[in-house]
């Protein structure tokens, strides 16, 4: 299987750079994996695909505003998006540019800190906390949305069940869920389950080797509660379906069945050929190609299908990406 096989063209143009301001009015292709028909609608209406007693389930992490925008001792700007929290206050990090030396300061004027380069993408800061230093940071967008985070994107870049901080990049399908949407979801007897999945920048690492079979995927902390798992065991029990609101939770889902394993992290790559045993059903955003996301959508619904449904979407001027529309996968 050849990276070459996941590849389209997307005009750039079709890459949304903000959200909508009303989540749910975002565009919805509904997907039917066995008749391979395609219907347009507006996520609103999602509810008219839900039947009684569905799971719906939901990645509740929450994005950490890890871009921090500083300054050489010399005056040239330095940009951080921090990764992972090692111990106490050193992170890894990308650092841009990345020609900065071992033990070289950073200084992020007028909130007090300061961080050293104490390794190869790796920072210390001096502060007097965690919190300190996430107060002074950014969302942290995607690279294909071509802006400065701004204000707005504190709550736009979040979905609104999001509760447990760790992700440096946001499970973009529950984007589309508003508090109101979710409530009539529960008015029609369809269940929800909360898991976490704190989703790292390998979201956007590409694919860099020809044989996709050779690609190795970075490891992810999740985590499924025991009343989550006792809801997905009910559904199963009760031959329902489970819908997965976007990847991580898709991937979640089918690390816990693999394992058994209710917590611990995951470099389960689902690409074309994986037979799928805990997801019956996908919410998920239009994805870039040749990456890892696209991949799994293609082993849920068959690459020729998703690549028809994607011109399609494309030929009607879907809106792509992180702040883009949704697609429904049944």
């Amino acid at each position: 299987m050849k990276l070459s096989d996941f590849d389209y063209f997307l005009p750039k143009e079709l890459i949304a750079q903000y959200p909508l301001r009303e989540r749910e009015m975002a565009r919805l292709l509904v997907l039917k994996r066995k008749s391979g028909k395609i219907e347009h609608r507006y996520f609103k209406d999602v509810t008219e695909y839900f039947k009684k007693d569905d799971l719906l389930v939901l990645n509740d992490t929450k994005v950490l505003p890890a871009r921090l925008i500083g300054s050489r001792q010399t005056g040239g700007k330095v940009e951080l998006l921090l990764l992972e929290n090692k111990e106490g206050l050193k992170f890894s990090a990308l650092i841009k540019p990345g020609r900065l030396k071992l033990n070289e300061k950073i200084i992020f004027n007028g909130t007090g800190l300061s961080c050293k380069i104490t390794g190869k993408k790796e920072v210390t800061f001096h502060a007097e906390s965690l919190q300190q230093i996430y107060a002074h940071g950014l969302m942290p967008l995607p690279p294909y949305i071509k802006r400065k985070p701004e204000e707005s994107d504190f709550s736009d870049y979040q979905t609104v069940y999001a509760r447990k901080q760790g992700s440096v990049a946001s499970p973009t399908a529950g984007l589309h869920f508003t508090r109101d949407l979710l409530e009539k979801i529960r008015s029609l007897n369809v269940n929800s389950a909360y898991i976490t999945l704190h989703v790292s920048y390998a979201t956007f690492k590409p694919v860099r080797c020809e044989d996709v079979a050779s690609h190795t995927m970075e490891k992810e902390y999740y985590q499924i509660s025991d009343q989550a798992l006792q809801l997905i065991e009910q559904t199963r029990k009760n031959q329902k379906r489970i819908i997965a609101v976007g990847t991580t939770s898709c991937r979640s889902l089918e690390a816990n069945f693999l394992s058994n394993k209710k917590e611990g992290f995951t470099d389960l790559f689902i690409y074309p050929g994986y037979k799928f045993s805990a997801v019956d059903c996908l919410i998920t955003n239009f994805h870039l190609p040749r990456t890892t996301l696209f991949m799994l959508v293609s082993a849920f619904a068959g690459t020729e299908l998703v690549k028809k449904a994607y011109q399609e979407a494309i030929d009607r001027k879907y809106r792509f990406y992180s702040y883009g529309d949704a697609m429904l996968i049944l």
